[in-house]
């Protein structure tokens, strides 16, 4: 028996290959089919089921496209109603691979169909379970996606606690946990930086699985959940009810454009998404682009930024790295995709055209010139960073929130915008000029770099 964890961090998600006596199963697999059947390939095995622990809402699952390119069946937990050919689980159902077998423990709680897969060895022990987004490490599954439109968050929560007591704390300590998450992924509040644990560890140190009444796990699941992004309820109803092959998508959008298409498609609405580094946007872009950098949490902040995921979208990326960002667009179902613009960004400055630039600053440059009167800080950070440490009156707006929450700013006002590092700041000053915000400066290294110099940091329990 062997188990690869295939773990993709720009959606800090986590996708199984279990294999065993020459068949194999994959866990939620991510949309591009390559990896698994390179596997299958590589190893000499056939892939005999792909099993989906829940209907995905922050990325397009590739259940479909590797169904179709092996001709293993999709399997999704009780109660799923898929809109396609697929076996539907029952709780407790065993399903063999090789000579190793999958123990279906439906666990509902994050969605109504979700699934835990427990593993149990060739000796018939168990050996690791799949939780998908029921159980993280260090935290469990949001349950507020379908709140209001097919079942209550405080159902879901209710149910949760059914399925952590009855279904997960029951397993035996050594048990491994591999999760369907880890850090970064919104599908749960405070996911820890490991990506596999054990029921044990989970047991002591998982807030979520401690002692407690089911009012008490409610009111602490529920508390300080922010808001899912607009994408998920978009992508699950995706996976839910089909898609277009990825080698489709991939064969129209990965298509390169002159500098004249490319100014045709803005003429016609399209959004320029720069993706390259801050450091080369900041320096020279195409007026109006949003920028969100590939070497980050791209398709986060894609889906949580782009409320149109029919949006016509013009990619500028580094040389070589065009088919990544459309996949990646892809992979979060952006796929009105024009292309690329051809030669990168070079091709845009040589042939004359309008170029921007985004001031940007050190923050010991930032040191020299701070004012607690008069220099305008605006931290993008979301809200709990901000009470940990924060500059003297700095204006709180989280990137998620500021495009809806500009009318706090005043245009005219140059502005000195951070994170908490740097990713998250240029894209909000790509935002802001592209609102007519034009007096924008980004700090450079964010808050990690802030807290190094003597500029006064304050905390919540400072201040009162």
């Amino acid at each position: 028996m062997k188990i690869e964890q295939l773990y993709t961090g720009c959606l800090a998600e986590a996708a199984y290959f279990i294999e065993s006596a020459g068949e194999a199963a994959v866990i939620d697999p991510i949309r591009e089919t390559e990896p698994y059947i390179k596997l299958a390939q590589e190893r000499g095995v056939k892939i005999k089921y792909i099993f989906e622990t829940h209907f995905h809402a922050d990325f397009v699952s590739g259940h479909l496209d590797l169904s179709h390119a092996t001709g293993a069946p999709i399997v999704f937990g009780p109660t799923a109603k898929a809109q396609f050919d697929y076996i539907e689980a029952k709780d407790g159902e065993i399903f063999e691979i090789g000579d190793v077998t999958l123990k279906v423990l439906h666990t509902p709680g994050h969605t109504p169909e979700s699934m835990c897969l427990l593993l149990y060895d060739e000796n018939g022990k168990e050996h690791a379970v799949f939780t998908g987004d029921t159980l993280f490490v260090g935290d469990v599954g949001r349950p507020d996606l379908l709140d209001g439109v097919i079942i209550s968050k405080e159902e879901q929560v209710s149910n949760l606690y059914d399925s952590l007591n009855k279904k997960i704390k029951t397993l035996p300590d050594d048990v491994i946990v591999y999760p369907g998450h880890g850090p970064g992924s919104l599908c749960g509040k405070s996911i820890g930086k490991e990506t596999q644990s054990t029921i044990g560890r989970e047991k002591m140190f998982n807030y979520a699985l401690q002692p407690m009444t089911r009012e008490e796990f409610t009111r602490i699941i529920l508390a300080d959940q922010l808001p899912a992004p607009q994408y998920f309820v978009k992508n699950a109803i995706i996976n839910r009810t089909g898609y277009e092959s990825i080698d489709d998508v991939l064969g129209r959008n990965v298509q390169p454009l002159g500098v004249t298409s490319v100014e045709l498609e803005i003429e016609t609405g399209a959004l320029v998404l720069d993706t390259r580094n801050s450091d080369v946007f900041a320096i020279g872009h195409i007026p109006n682009s949003l920028q969100i950098g590939l070497d980050g949490s791209f398709a986060v902040w894609v889906g949580t930024l782009i409320t149109d995921i029919k949006q016509r979208i013009v990619v500028v990326a580094d040389k070589g790295r065009e088919r990544e960002a459309i996949l990646r667009l892809a992979r979060v179902g952006y796929e009105n995709v024009a292309g690329y613009l051809e030669g990168g960004f070079d091709s845009w400055r040589e042939a004359g055209m309008p170029v921007a630039t985004t001031e940007v600053i050190t923050a010991e440059e930032l040191e020299r010139i701070f004012d607690v009167a008069t220099t305008k800080i605006l931290d993008v950070r979301r809200t709990n960073e901000y009470k940990a440490g924060h500059l003297p009156n700095a204006i709180n707006i989280p990137l998620r929130d500021l495009e809806k929450n500009l009318h706090q700013l005043n245009p005219k006002e140059r502005y000195f915008v951070h994170c908490a590092g740097g990713y998250r700041s240029m894209i909000a000053a790509s935002i802001l000029a592209r609102n007519g915000y034009n007096k924008v400066v980004n700090v450079n290294g964010g808050m990690e770099a802030i807290a190094k110099t003597q500029l006064p940091v304050l905390t919540e329990a400072k201040i009162a």
